[in-house]
C-alpha cells in the first residue's frame, strides 16, 4: 500500500512555462486577456478549465460593461452557494485595472437564508441602485417566476458552470429562462464553464441560440503548459474483483494529498452502507487517534510509519452541523494551508468549484456516466501549487464477472470509462493547426501539420466548430453506445470514420450541408488520430505511429488516416490491464450484440451444443473457422445473454418491490 503503481492510460508532460499564471499590466492572466479582448460581445461564451481564472475574467468584463458599455447591473448566478465565494469583493485597481469588484454583503445571496427571502432580495436589487449581485441558479429561477424578461433590460446576466443549462426546454427551467431573456430583453449574457459537456445527450444550447454567442476557448493544454509548478498529469484505471474496499488500499497512496470519491449508494460498486465504507477506508489508513472538535478533522496514525494524517469525512451527513464545520474549515483553511488536510473522503461533494490546490490524487470508485463529472473531478487536482509536480486521476473499476447477471452493464461501463479517458487525452494534448498539403506550403510553421487531401473549411460555421467545438463533438461521439463497441475493434475503422461519425455530426449540427459535414468529419478524425499517435524523430525526419505503423509526417494523407480507428487504443489498454479471461468475456459480450439469431433458434440448437461439448470436451468457439462450430457458439452466447437478462430483470423487480 502507498507505493503501488499502475500504467497510466494518459500520461502528459508540460513545459512549466508560467504563461497561464503570470499577469500583465492590468493584472490579467493569459485566459483573462483573451476574454477581455471580446468584452464588447453581447453574448459571450467562455470555455476554460478549472483554476484558469474564469471568475476574475467575469469581473473584468462585467466592470467594463458597467463603466463603458452603458450596462446598469451585473447578476452572477452560480450552481451552489459554496461557489459564490469566488465572486466576493476583490481588489483589482492595485494590480493595474481601472476599478475594483465591489459587492455589498446584502447582495451576496449565497449566504444562508430562506428561498423566499432571497427572491425578495433579488427583486429589490433589480429595482434599486446597486450594481452587482451574486446568487444561485435556483434563486435566479425562482425570482424569474415573478419577473418578465423585460425586467432584465440593461443588465449583464452571467451564468457560471454553464453546462447546467440545457436546450431541453420542458425539463430545464434554467435553459428556458435563458432563452426567454435572450429573446425578450437587451440583456448581455456571459456564460462560463470548465466543462461544456453534459452527461446526457441533450445539447447545452440549440444551434440557433449557440450561433449568437462569441466563444472564447482556453483549453487544458494552454492552462497546464503555462503553469509554474505542475509538470505532469496521469490518468489511469485499476480493476478489482469482489468489494472495492478490499482493493482500494492498492491504489491509495498515503504520501499524496488525495480526494477519494466513493460510489453512489445506488451504484453496483456500492456496498449500500456508506458509513461502513468510510470506516473500512479509515482502517486501511491506520489507527484512529481522535477528532478535532472545531474542524471535524479525523486524526489517523498510519500503519506503516506512525505519521499522523488529517482526514476529512464528507460522507457522513447524520450530523449536518459537524459537516458544515468541516466544510467551512476546508473552504477557509485548506485552500492556502498545505498541512490543513491530507485525505478527503467524499460522496457527491468536493467536485465542482471545490478549491484545494494541494490535491495531487483524485481516486474515484466506479464508473461516472457524466463526462462533465469526470472533468470536474480531474480539475480538482490540476491546480498549480508549489511543491506539486504531478497530478493523478485513478478510476477504480469493477471487472466484469461471468457469474454476475449484469455482465453487459459492467462491460459497457468499463468501455465508457476508458473512452472517457481517451477524450481527456484529446483535451490534454497539444493542439495542432491542420492544413491541406499543396504546392505553396512554404517553410515549416510551428504547430502546423499539412495533410494531403484534407478539405479546408468552406464556411464560417465550420471554422467556428473546428476552432472551438471539436472536443465537445468528440464527447458526443464517445458517449454514443456504438462507439463503446467500435473502440475495441468490433467495427472496422472506415465504417467508424465514414458512417458513424458523420451520422453523429448531422445529429449535432442539423443545419450543416453534406459538404460541411465532411469538412467537420475530416477534422474530427485527423485531430483524434494525431493526438493519440506517438511522434518520434529519426534524424531530421519525424514519424507518427498510427495503429501499428509508423508514417512519415510529411507523407500524411486523409485516405491513410481514414483507415485508422481513432480510439483503437481502448482495446490495447484493455488487453494490457485485464486478465485474458476477462478480456474474452468483454469481447464475447460485445460480439453477442451483433449476433443475428433469435432466442427461439438458439433454443432449438441447444441439444446440438450439448452434444458438441460432450464430443469435444470444450465449448464451441465463435472465432473458429468451422461454420457449424461458429453457429453453435453463437447459439450458446444468445442463450447466456437471455439468462443474464432475465436475472437482471428479476433483480430489478425485487429491488422495486423492496422500495415499494
Amino acid at each position: 500500500m502507498g507505493k503501488h503503481s499502475r500504467e497510466n492510460l494518459v500520461s502528459v508532460e508540460y513545459a512549466q512555462a508560467g504563461t497561464s499564471v503570470s499577469t500583465d499590466a492590468l493584472g490579467m492572466r493569459e485566459m483573462q486577456r483573451r476574454v477581455y479582448e471580446k468584452r464588447d460581445a453581447e453574448y459571450l461564451l467562455i470555455k476554460a478549465p478549472p483554476a484558469s481564472g474564469k471568475s476574475r475574467a467575469l469581473m473584468f468584463v462585467g466592470l467594463d460593461k458597467l463603466y463603458n458599455q452603458d450596462r446598469k447591473k451585473v447578476i452572477v448566478a452560480v450552481p451552489e452557494r459554496s461557489i459564490g465565494g469566488s465572486f466576493a469583493p476583490t481588489e483589482l485597481k492595485k494590480y493595474g485595472f481601472f476599478a475594483d469588484w465591489e459587492i455589498k454583503e446584502k447582495n451576496n445571496l449565497c449566504n444562508p437564508g430562506s428561498a423566499s427571502s432571497k427572491v425578495d432580495e433579488f427583486i429589490r436589487f433589480l429595482k434599486g441602485d446597486d450594481a452587482i449581485l451574486v446568487c444561485t441558479h435556483a434563486t435566479l429561477r425562482f425570482a424569474f417566476e415573478k419577473l418578465s424578461p423585460e425586467d432584465f433590460n440593461g443588465t449583464v446576466l452571467a451564468i457560471d458552470e454553464f453546462h447546467h443549462v440545457s436546450a431541453d426546454l420542458e425539463n430545464s427551467r434554467l435553459g428556458s429562462l435563458l432563452r426567454e431573456v435572450m429573446n425578450g430583453s437587451d440583456a448581455h449574457i456571459v456564460a462560463m464553464t470548465g466543462s461544456y459537456f453534459r452527461g446526457d445527450s441533450v445539447p447545452v444550447l440549440l444551434p440557433g441560440d449557440e450561433a449568437k454567442f462569441t466563444p472564447v476557448t482556453f483549453n487544458y493544454y494552454d492552462q497546464l503548459n503555462g503553469y509554474k509548478h505542475l509538470k505532469s498529469l496521469g490518468i489511469g484505471h485499476h480493476f478489482y474483483q469482489g468489494r472495492y474496499t478490499e482493493s482500494v488500499g492498492e491504489v491509495l497512496d498515503l504520501d499524496k494529498k488525495t480526494i477519494l470519491h466513493i460510489p453512489n449508494v445506488n451504484s453496483g460498486e456500492s456496498t449500500k452502507d456508506k458509513i461502513e465504507e468510510v470506516g473500512l477506508i479509515l482502517d486501511i489508513i491506520g489507527e484512529h487517534v481522535g477528532v478535532e472538535e472545531d474542524t471535524g478533522i479525523i486524526l489517523m496514525r498510519r500503519h506503516d510509519n506512525g505519521e499522523i494524517l488529517r482526514v476529512a469525512d464528507l460522507v457522513d451527513d447524520t450530523d449536518q452541523k459537524a459537516r458544515a464545520r468541516t466544510l467551512l474549515y476546508l473552504t477557509e483553511t485548506a485552500s492556502h494551508d498545505r498541512d490543513a488536510v491530507d485525505i478527503i473522503i467524499a460522496l457527491g461533494m468536493a467536485k465542482e468549484g471545490f478549491d484545494w490546490p494541494y490535491a495531487e490524487h483524485a481516486l474515484t470508485v466506479g464508473y461516472r456516466a457524466s463526462l462533465t463529472e469526470i472533468i470536474q473531478i480531474i480539475g480538482r487536482v490540476t491546480r498549480d501549487a508549489e511543491g506539486k509536480e504531478h497530478a493523478q486521476f485513478t478510476n477504480l473499476l469493477a471487472e466484469p464477472d461471468a457469474a454476475q447477471s449484469e455482465v453487459t452493464v459492467s462491460v459497457n461501463n468499463m468501455l465508457k470509462a476508458i473512452t472517457a479517458s481517451l477524450l481527456m487525452e484529446q483535451v490534454l494534448a497539444q493542439n495542432f493547426d491542420f492544413k491541406p498539403k499543396g504546392h505553396d506550403d512554404g517553410g515549416d510553421e510551428s504547430g502546423v501539420l499539412r495533410i494531403k487531401g484534407l478539405k479546408e473549411p468552406s464556411t464560417d460555421r465550420v471554422r467556428q466548430i473546428v476552432d472551438t467545438d471539436l472536443n465537445d463533438l468528440k464527447a458526443k461521439i464517445l458517449q454514443d453506445d456504438t462507439f463503446a463497441r467500435a473502440a475495441v475493434g468490433s467495427v472496422d475503422p472506415e465504417t467508424t470514420n465514414k458512417v458513424l461519425i458523420p451520422k453523429i455530426i448531422r445529429e449535432q449540427y442539423p443545419e450543416l450541408t453534406e459538404t460541411e459535414v465532411e469538412e467537420v468529419r475530416q477534422r474530427v478524425v485527423v485531430d483524434s488520430v494525431i493526438k493519440t499517435g506517438e511522434v518520434r524523430e529519426v534524424g531530421d525526419q519525424r514519424f507518427i505511429k498510427m495503429a501499428s505503423q509508423f508514417v512519415n509526417i510529411d507523407e500524411l494523407n486523409i485516405n491513410l488516416i481514414d483507415k485508422i480507428n481513432p480510439f483503437q487504443r481502448a482495446f490495447e489498454i484493455l488487453s494490457k490491464t485485464v486478465t485474458p479471461s476477462v478480456l474474452q468475456l468483454i469481447q464475447d459480450s460485445i460480439y453477442t450484440t451483433r449476433i443475428d439469431m433469435s432466442l427461439e433458434e438458439a433454443l432449438s440448437l441447444h441439444p446440438k451444443v450439448q452434444a458438441w461439448v460432450q464430443a469435444n470436451g470444450r465449448e464451441p468457439d465463435h472465432r473458429s473457422e468451422d461454420m457449424e462450430e461458429r453457429q453453435l457458439a453463437d447459439a450458446l452466447l444468445v442463450l447466456r445473454k437471455a439468462v443474464a437478462d432475465r436475472k437482471a430483470e428479476q433483480a430489478k423487480a425485487q429491488k422495486e418491490g423492496e422500495n415499494a
